[in-house]
């Protein structure tokens, strides 16, 4: 059997121009021969298989022949490795500055490369020092490392720095595709593309990969050996599971999910996978982002065709559900579970339902007529204080403060349940009711109702208005709630902040009599109330001792001569 060797070495780099993706150093470092520019302690450092190590000993081989990256004079001999990694000791330095000191027999330099120079120990550090500071004339050392952060500061101030960049998917693929060619291998582009995806910037990497895939595949290398081989989930898989949501096919989908499972896959690469697809489809409806794809030329083809089926609205909340069951999948129990509901919740995104036609989550009109069902009809009530009232005749609609329009009214406006005696538990006739005040913003035939636009001082005085006729009629403690904060305008919606829960549970349970007396005061039935607590507040509303008298005293100015007649102290 011939002795087999591995791509990484077979095609280890012999000169800079063969290095990939690390274009801006080895120029920097062929200027710096070319002008006599060359520091005599360099640091190259970066992640694992990027060219550190390659380049040190292209480096190390131009400087003894004379800038030339081709030379039939061998120098291997002036050029002298280190392990750091097991020679870290302080002996072992000693004897490396021993050595420092006799100059070449051939060549003008002897150049030092330490891989792994982090390893070395706090000691064997500081015997370098010096050495490493003002060194031979003849002597050049070149360190490498992964982790620049556990090297001393007084290395680091030493050397001449090159960070070296993780080697991009496109110029990963470039490469082995040129590799492929040379060994007369017929190589899928996408292939080649989820190779140097999986080496996750690393050359050395993308190269075993390759060698792997090619003693299963043999001479022919496609996309479905390597994603086979590599036991990753294919863009296949994305693309089908976006077609079922966009679909609202729930249980094809959970299907789908479930042979993903089979095969050995995590559901939370799966779904951190389908939060990165829907991002490439976001990217893939704009042509200027296009080229933020990192995939191949008949993949892309299929993220454009797909793109065009989902809306710019729906991967946005796509990304957002599947970012989130991203974020809780490791503190979940049921991991299973969290991925599933994600999936329900994505395939419900575009369903056509009877939630999806009003932003106030109401059953259409048309759903009727599309059903056969006829609405029953709720007769008028006969005064302001009835529960449920529809009406099939013109009302008038107050559109300001001095005129009144006749408009044709909304065919049925659920309000407040009225109180009515029955058999029922107390328990069950609060949640009844407690139901029905939810349902205080249900309305069909939503376009019938007047919406006039409004200032945000007109509000606050409809506001005020509203509190000052909660005190005439005796419900002070509502007016007190009422009157804690200022409402915001934002839109059409209200926004007001209270000291604790207790004042936004009350105020929920009354706001109908509240929203109903504003929205027809200002013709604008598309006014909402947004209610939040705010802890801070409440320190606002701790009235001291002098704060208190002030009030009484509103309320009865004799007991300020009270005080006086008395001498009395606050």
């Amino acid at each position: 059997m011939e002795h087999f060797v591995v791509s990484a070495r077979k095609y280890r780099p012999q000169t800079f121009k063969d290095v990939v993706g690390q274009q801006a150093i080895t120029n920097t470092l062929l200027n710096a021969i070319e002008n006599n520019h060359l520091a005599q302690a360099l640091l190259f450092t970066g992640p694992r298989g990027v060219g550190k190590t390659t380049c040190a000993r292209i480096l190390a081989k131009m400087i003894n022949s004379e800038g030339s990256e081709v030379g039939d004079e061998d120098f291997a001999f002036n050029i002298f490795e280190l392990d750091a990694a097991s020679n870290n000791s302080v002996d072992d330095i000693r004897s490396l500055t021993d050595q420092v000191r006799i100059p070449p027999q051939i060549g003008k330099y002897k150049v030092y490369i330490i891989d792994e120079v982090h390893m070395l120990s706090q000691a064997a550090f500081n015997a370098f020092l010096k050495t490493l500071e003002e060194p031979p004339k003849h002597c050049i050392f070149i360190l490498a490392t992964t982790e620049k952060h556990k090297i001393i500061p007084t290395i680091l101030s030493r050397c001449q720095i090159f960070d070296f960049k993780r080697i991009t998917v496109k110029d990963a693929k470039e490469y082995l595709k040129y590799i492929a060619e040379e060994q007369g291998i017929n190589a899928d582009d996408d292939a080649l593309h989820i190779i140097a995806q999986k080496a996750d910037g690393a050359m050395r990497d993308a190269l075993s990969i390759f060698d792997r895939v090619v003693s299963f595949s043999g001479k022919n290398l496609t996309r479905q050996a390597v994603t086979e081989n590599l036991n990753v989930l294919d863009y296949e898989t994305y693309f089908n599971s976006t077609d079922l949501i966009l679909e609202n096919k729930i249980p094809e989908l959970l299907l789908q999910f479930n042979n993903t499972l089979s095969k050995g896959f995590d559901g939370h690469h799966y779904i951190a996978g389908l939060a990165s697809h829907f991002r490439d489809l976001l990217v893939a409806k704009t042509p200027q982002t296009i080229e933020l794809l990192e995939v191949g030329e008949q993949t892309k083809t299929k993220y454009l065709e797909q793109s065009k089926k989902a809306s710019q609205e729906f991967l946005m909340q796509g990304i957002g559900l599947a970012n989130d069951c991203d974020l809780k999948y490791k503190t979940s129990k049921n991991q299973r579970l969290l991925v599933e509901l994600c999936l329900m919740q994505l395939a419900s995104i575009t369903f056509d339902g009877e939630k999806k036609n009003s932003r106030h989550y109401i059953i259409p009109a048309s759903y009727f007529k599309q059903k056969g069902i006829t609405p029953i009809p709720v007769k008028a009530p006969k005064d302001k204080e009835s529960n449920l009232v529809t009406s099939n005749k013109p009302q008038a609609v107050k559109t300001n403060t001095s005129d009144f329009q006749v408009k044709t009214p909304p065919k049925i406006i659920l309000k407040q349940g009225s109180k009515r005696t029955s058999g029922l538990s107390l328990s069950s006739i609060r949640a009844k009711k407690e139901h029905l005040i939810k349902q205080m913003d249900v309305v069909v035939e939503e376009e019938d109702l007047p919406k006039e636009p409004f200032t945000e001082k007109e509000f606050i005085e409809v506001w005020l208005a509203y509190i000052e006729k909660l005190r005439r009629d005796g419900k002070h403690n509502l007016a007190s709630i009422l009157s804690i904060d200022t409402p915001k305008i934002k839109g059409t919606v209200a926004h007001i902040e209270f000291p604790n829960s207790t004042n936004k549970l009350e105020v929920e349970r009354q706001q109908f009599g509240l929203m109903n007396f504003i929205r027809k005061s200002l013709s604008n039935y598309d006014i909402s109330l947004s209610i939040t607590i705010n802890e801070v507040k409440e320190k606002q509303y701790a009235f001291t001792d002098q704060d208190k008298f002030e009030r009484l005293k509103e309320k009865n100015p004799n007991i300020d001569l009270l005080r006086k007649t008395f001498d009395l102290n606050v």
